[in-house]
């Protein structure tokens, strides 16, 4: 579970993330990353949110896939830049990989995304 500090909650934070100007987008079949890095946030630990439409399955398979990924990233949030915010949206194929090519796609995508924003992983 991603502690309280670290959770992206509000909607105008997600839009942030989407439409910001200095963000970042990496994305593959599974999963698609979007990162924004506000002068506001600098210095406050990084925040993350997910985003999984009706597309992905009904309801419990949103739900499951929701769990997984926040699970993921729970173990990777500290090895995130300080002041990032990131939105992780799940696509249909999403739902029938296993943990550990979520797992994978995640650290590409992350690796990406941090690398565009220019930050140095904390």
């Amino acid at each position: 579970m991603l502690p309280a500090g670290h959770r992206l909650r509000a909607s105008s934070d997600f839009a942030a993330t989407f439409r910001g100007p200095r963000g970042a987008r990496a994305g593959s079949t599974l999963i698609v990353v979007h990162a924004n890095q506000a002068d506001a946030r600098a210095g406050q630990p990084p925040r993350v949110g997910f985003v999984v439409s009706k597309a992905v399955g009904g309801a419990v398979v949103r739900n499951r896939t929701k769990r997984r990924l926040r699970a993921l990233m729970a173990a990777r949030v500290g090895s995130l830049p300080l002041g990032v915010d990131l939105v992780v949206r799940a696509n249909p194929f999403a739902a029938q990989a296993n943990s550990s090519s979520l797992g994978l796609e995640l650290d590409g995508l992350l690796a990406r995304v941090t690398a565009r924003l220019g930050g140095v992983r904390a």
